[in-house]
C-alpha cells in the first residue's frame, strides 16, 4: 500500500476524535484521488474493515441523507441549476451531516460512497448504495431507467444495509416496463443476500416535455401497490414516499417499512419541516431520508438543518 493510503489523523472532519482502530484511510480530497490511482484496492479493503451496524436498532426510527441526485444529471438545487456541480462542496455538506450523531447513515451512488468511506465518514452507519441511475434528467429515455450504478452483488458484498431504486411509472412511456423488470430481478437478488431493497415509487407523465410526478394521495397509492408487488418476495422491501396530503391514507396502503422522502425544496424551509412533522406521527413511518433540503438549505447553514430533522426523527 502507497505512503498516501497508509497515512492516518486521530481527528475526523468535525474535529471529534475516532475511536481506535477506525481513522480514516484519507483525510483530503487529494489523498483520496491519489489513493484511487496509486491503490484502488483499498476500498474493497476499507469496505471488508468498515464497522457497519444493523438497519434498525429496536424501534429507533432512521435519518438518511441522500445524494445520489448527480449520477442522473439532476444538478440543480432549487433555482440554482448548478448547485451541486463541486463534489468537494458536496462532501464537505454530507461530512457535516453524517458528523451528527443522529444522522444515522447516507443513501449515493457507489462513487459518492467511496469517497466518504476512504474519508471514514461510513463507520458505523447505515448505507444504502443506488442502483438505477440510467433514467437521465431530462432524456427521452428517462423512464426506461436501467440499472447502471451499484448492482445488488456489489451491495451484499461489500456489506451495505441495501439499496435503493427509483420507480416512476408513466403509463404512455414502454421504459416504464424495462424499469419494472430489472427492479424486480434486483428486489430478488438483494432479498437472497439479506440487503434490504428500498423502492421510491411515482405515477409519472410528460409534462410539455418534462417528466412530473403526480403527488396527490390517490396517485402516490397507485404507484405504492404497483411498486411493492415487484419480485418473488417483498420480505426485505422497503419504500421511500414523499409526503404529501393525506398521509395517513397513503399509509394505510401498505404494510412495509416506509421512509419520508425530503424532496428538492419547493415550500419554506418551516413549512417543509412542519410536514414531515406532522408525517413522522404515523406509526408505520420509519424515519426521513432527505437530500437536498438539509445539504442545501437556503440559508447555507447545514449542520442547524440537519439538526432540526434529527429532532423531528427523535
Amino acid at each position: 500500500m502507497s505512503e498516501v493510503a497508509t497515512r492516518r489523523k486521530p481527528e475526523n472532519a468535525a474535529g471529534g476524535l475516532y475511536p481506535l482502530g477506525t481513522a480514516p484511510t484519507c483525510t483530503t480530497y487529494a489523498e483520496v484521488t491519489a489513493v484511487r490511482a496509486q491503490h484502488p484496492a483499498a476500498i474493497a479493503e476499507a469496505w471488508a474493515q468498515r464497522r457497519r451496524r444493523s438497519t434498525v436498532n429496536g424501534s429507533d426510527r432512521l435519518m438518511i441523507v441522500a445524494a445520489d441526485h448527480p449520477a442522473r444529471g439532476a444538478l440543480a438545487v432549487g433555482a440554482n441549476p448548478t448547485a451541486m456541480n463541486s463534489r468537494s462542496d458536496l462532501l464537505d455538506r454530507l461530512r457535516t451531516a453524517l458528523a451528527n450523531p443522529g444522522v444515522d447513515g447516507v443513501l449515493a451512488t457507489s462513487d459518492i460512497l467511496e469517497d466518504l468511506l476512504l474519508l471514514g465518514a461510513l463507520e458505523d452507519k447505515v448505507v444504502f448504495s443506488s442502483m438505477n441511475r440510467g433514467g437521465l434528467a431530462g432524456a427521452t429515455f428517462e423512464l426506461d431507467d436501467r440499472m447502471t450504478a451499484a448492482t445488488a452483488r456489489w451491495t451484499i458484498d461489500s456489506g451495505i444495509n441495501g439499496a435503493k431504486m427509483l420507480c416512476r411509472v408513466d403509463l404512455n412511456d414502454p421504459g416504464t416496463l424495462n424499469m419494472m423488470t430489472a427492479c424486480a430481478a434486483a428486489v430478488d437478488e438483494l432479498a437472497a443476500g439479506g440487503s434490504i431493497a428500498m423502492l421510491e415509487p411515482f405515477l409519472s407523465s410528460r409534462v410539455d416535455g418534462k417528466v412530473k410526478n403526480d403527488l396527490t394521495a390517490d396517485a402516490v397509492i397507485k404507484s405504492m401497490h404497483i411498486i411493492q408487488g415487484l419480485g418473488s418476495t417483498s420480505a426485505y422491501t422497503w419504500l421511500k414516499l414523499p409526503v404529501v396530503d393525506e398521509m395517513e391514507r397513503v399509509m394505510d396502503a401498505t404494510t412495509l417499512p416506509t421512509l419520508l422522502l425530503g424532496g428538492d425544496p419547493q415550500t419554506a424551509p418551516d413549512e417543509t419541516f412542519a410536514s414531515w412533522e406532522r408525517a413522522l406521527q404515523i406509526p408505520a413511518v420509519r424515519g426521513l431520508i432527505v437530500g437536498r433540503t438539509l445539504l442545501y438549505p437556503s440559508d447555507d447553514d447545514v449542520a442547524t438543518a440537519v439538526d432540526t430533522a434529527v429532532n423531528l426523527v427523535q
